[in-house]
């Protein structure tokens, strides 16, 4: 005789289409609860490209593609294949700064006796940037999160997020939200599409004053100057002049960090909100 299952326990029935509601549900409620378990008041959101390497994985890659060349010089494939790695060398330099980052945040925010932590690191729990941003908290011996998402490539897991602050979401807009629910800085390294719609999100939620405005650092003015022509939106009515202010380039770690904590220095408390596992969205 089959057992009975209730309904929670039926895990058929809760993938139904018709139970979309209370997986969305779920997905929103789960890492709350847990975040608020561990004490995590605030966050500092790193993005960034999962596919720029360690400067160490890079190269040792063109290393050994030279090597390989060295055998082949004639092969096409392999000269492609050394150009494309020459290029990941050059980004780990991105791999390094956002592990110095987030050591350093974690270096001077972080203590084990606070019953409420702020400015924990916040990653999506991938390899790349998201590696080195979790890497930096794990080595400076702080807790760190990982918000996962289900693809059928490039994700994965990555070893440096604390075991019991890893999380895998289904839906990118519960994901998206977990990012700026606690937010009190986002820091976007270069990275592709999913870089890029988690940035303009964020631009365009503090444009709107749907989410209360917090520093947005982008690091590497180069490369953003020649991803988005701002001053084109600027000339063509599109946005206003003021609106670039709500983000600031850096370089540096330091310079980074010292933007963040001058930026709520300015403003009434370090932290706009003291009440737990509170949102800065407005109007909920």
């Amino acid at each position: 005789m089959n057992e009975l299952l209730k309904a929670y326990e039926d895990v058929d029935f809760l993938k139904r289409p018709e139970c979309r509601p209370i997986r969305l549900q779920l997905e929103l409620l789960r890492p709350d609860l847990v975040m608020e378990e561990h004490g995590i008041r605030s966050t500092i959101v790193v993005f960034g490209s999962s596919r720029v390497m360690s400067p160490q994985e890079a190269e040792q890659q063109v290393k050994e593609l030279e090597k390989k060349l060295s055998q082949s010089p004639a092969s096409p494939a392999l000269k492609k294949q050394l150009l494309h790695a020459q290029k990941r060398l050059e980004q780990s330099a991105y791999y390094e700064t956002a592990r110095q980052f987030t050591e350093l945040i974690c270096e001077q925010c972080q203590r084990d006796d606070e019953e409420w932590k702020d400015y924990v690191v916040v990653t999506g729990g991938g390899g790349g940037i998201m590696e080195a941003g979790n890497r930096g908290a794990w080595e400076s011996g702080a807790k760190s999160a990982g918000l996962n998402i289900s693809l059928p490539y490039e994700q994965e897991p990555n070893e440096y997020t604390t075991e019991e602050l890893k999380f895998e979401f289904h839906y990118f807009s519960i994901r998206k939200m977990h990012f700026l629910l606690r937010a009190r800085a986002l820091c976007a390294f270069p990275g592709g599409l999913g870089t890029l719609d988690e940035l303009f999100e964020t631009l365009t939620l503090i444009q709107t004053n749907k989410i209360e405005p917090m520093p947005v650092v982008l690091f590497g003015k180069e490369f953003w100057d020649r991803l988005v022509d701002w001053n084109l939106l600027v000339e063509e009515g599109l946005i206003d002049r003021e609106d670039l202010d709500i983000f600031r380039y850096v370089e540096t770690p330091q310079e980074a960090w010292d933007y963040i904590r001058s930026f709520w220095q300015q403003t009434a408390e370090p932290v706009p909100s003291q009440q737990k596992g509170s949102a800065g969205f407005r109007g909920d």
